[in-house]
């Protein structure tokens, strides 16, 4: 996202800076000023080491001066690695603090209200764009801090000493900040461009992935390996107009700082040996003088180079803060409730629909009028597509209404009551997952602690338990290695059994099923009808149909 308004990429910074600088300035103030102060001690470490050279091409004992300046020299070292330890300790934890708090929202909204953004787009910013933010924390901050005071610092004390050198340094210094300024407009544009094109392929490889079957019966691999190409090779050009200008950036900053050392080591040699007689203080520029300020002449322009460095940093920085802020400003349709713990809500299972009309991006879904009482079941059945699944999904609030109304025991289904009744039921999807924890956990996602037992039995599940390795303290992993697809199934639906649930919503439990599975996927559902339980299951599935009480049809 780029703006042709100056005033318009000022306020993006400025929020920019609010939204990740603000909420840890503290530490990044804490941590850039004991930079500062370790920075400031290597003035008192060239000093040591020029007054030790000076006093042995005096012709002075050198051991008393070498022992002096040695422990001076060695006790900033110690100190000088303290700090800076310390102060990298700071940062690290900001910035790892910030990233976790931005990945956590982010994560957290998309799973309550998501937006027309693709998982891969989702998927690029949480694992690849977060983490440029910590180089812009962990580094920016405390680079200005260190380019506003250190060569300051530098400079008096060079001008203390001669004042051509400060002279020469006070003119090549500004020269960096400038050129940087002006390198570092391309380089936030080029960045942008950059964060842009990682999304753009990680949809394009999602989009073919999901698709592989399709291209591969319609014969068009080598059409979709042709596109990948393409767009692999846009994003290492993208990739490489940003290293471009971090080179040249980093090439015209080595050039003057270079100049500027250069310019006073020769003035200092020529100095030294009578060629040049003015530019200093008194009657003449000394070794020990001659020395300090060759070591300090490099440090001068360091905290330059660093902020040069950064400055790429804080344009990544900015560019995934654009994403952030245009993925938070992007129309989302949230779940009805707040999707907290509460108190099941009271009475009889009982769902009725009147007119309902769901909201799913740009479009409207029509959800059949039916009406259901407890324990009874019914079959939504329709072409793909009609809106089967997003009946399933409206009855239990997790899509919204445009129009129309849900009632739910008896009364409406609205923010009010939707997290209680969502206690009340339990949802089979239609492709399962199983994440990284043991199958008892994952049978027993309320914590009651109960036996799984009777609901494997009556899922028809307990052979498969028993056959595993490690039987319930399996972890399947999340594609459920080690059980096929109609097992699967079976542990989805015993994993709701257990969840003591009135109402189960099944998407598709029969669906790619060979003849006997689906036939215990249908005893499994009658068994749990005949204990007191409401089924609505969302089928193509003629045989699953016929052994609901009712059918309705879903026309889209």
């Amino acid at each position: 996202m780029t703006h042709e308004n100056p005033g318009a990429a000022r306020n993006d910074r400025r929020r920019a800076k609010e939204r990740i600088i603000a909420p840890v300035a503290r530490q990044l103030n804490i941590s850039g000023w004991l930079s500062v102060v370790a920075g400031a001690l290597w003035p008192v470490q060239a000093a040591a080491i020029a007054w030790a050279v000076s006093r042995w091409a005096s012709g002075q004992p050198a051991f008393g001066s070498a022992v002096t300046a040695a422990l001076v020299f060695m006790g900033c070292a110690i100190v000088r690695a303290a700090l800076e330890h310390r102060s990298g300790a700071l940062l690290f934890d900001a910035a790892d603090k910030t990233i976790a708090r931005e990945r956590e929202t982010l994560i957290s909204r998309e799973a309550r209200a998501r937006t027309e953004a693709g998982s891969a787009q989702i998927a690029a910013l949480v694992v690849q764009k977060l983490p440029l933010l910590q180089p812009w924390i962990t580094r920016y901050h405390v680079a200005m801090l260190r380019a506003q005071v250190l060569p300051i610092l530098l400079l008096l004390l060079a001008f203390s000493q001669s004042w051509v050198v400060g002279l020469t340094l006070l003119v090549a210094g500004p020269l960096i900040p400038l050129f940087m300024a002006l390198v570092g407009m391309a380089a936030e544009d080029a960045s942008k461009r950059q964060m842009t094109e990682i999304a753009s392929m990680n949809d394009m490889v999602m989009d073919r992935l999901s698709a592989m079957l399709d291209i591969r019966l319609l014969g068009a691999v080598d059409r979709s390996a042709a596109d990948f190409d393409l767009r692999a090779n846009t994003l290492r050009e993208r990739t490489m107009a940003v290293l471009r200008v971090a080179f040249l950036s980093s090439t015209v900053l080595e050039l003057f700082s270079a100049l500027g050392v250069a310019m006073v080591a020769v003035f200092v040699g020529f100095t030294l040996i009578g060629e040049i007689g003015f530019g200093f203080w008194g009657d003449g520029l000394t070794l020990g003088q001659g020395l300090f300020l060759l070591l300090i002449a490099p440090d001068y322009f360091q905290p330059l180079r660093d902020l040069a460095t950064a400055w790429h940093d804080r344009a990544a920085g900015f560019a995934v803060v654009a994403d952030l802020d245009e993925l938070d400003a992007a129309d989302r349709i949230g779940f009805v409730g707040k999707a907290e713990p509460c108190t099941p809500l009271a009475g009889p299972i009982s769902v009725k629909s009147g007119g309902a009309v769901a909201r799913v991006a740009d479009s409207e879904v029509m959800v059949p009028d039916f009406s259901l009482c407890e324990g009874q079941s019914v079959a939504l059945v329709g072409p793909s597509g009609a809106g089967k699944t997003t009946a399933l999904a409206v009855i239990a609030g997790l899509v919204p209404l445009a129009s129309g109304d849900i009632e739910v025991n008896g009364g409406s289904l609205n923010e009010k009551t939707a997290d209680a009744w969502r206690a009340r039921l339990a949802l089979v999807p239609q492709r399962p997952h199983f994440p990284d924890e043991t199958l008892q956990d994952w049978l027993d996602p309320r914590g009651t602690g109960a036996s799984p037992t009777h609901a494997l039995q009556m899922a028809g599940a307990l052979n498969i338990v028993a056959r595993l390795p490690e039987g319930l303290e399996t972890r399947l992993g999340e594609s459920g290695g080690g059980v096929s697809g109609g097992e699967a199934r079976r542990l989805l639906m015993a994993r709701a059994i257990i969840t003591g649930a009135s109402l189960l919503l099944a998407d598709e439990p029969t669906a790619d099923l060979d003849s006997d599975t689906a036939d215990i996927i249908i005893g499994s559902l009658r068994s749990f009808q005949d204990a007191g339980g409401t089924v609505i299951v969302a089928t193509h599935d003629p045989r699953l149909a016929a052994a609901m009480d009712d059918r309705i049809e879903v026309a889209g």
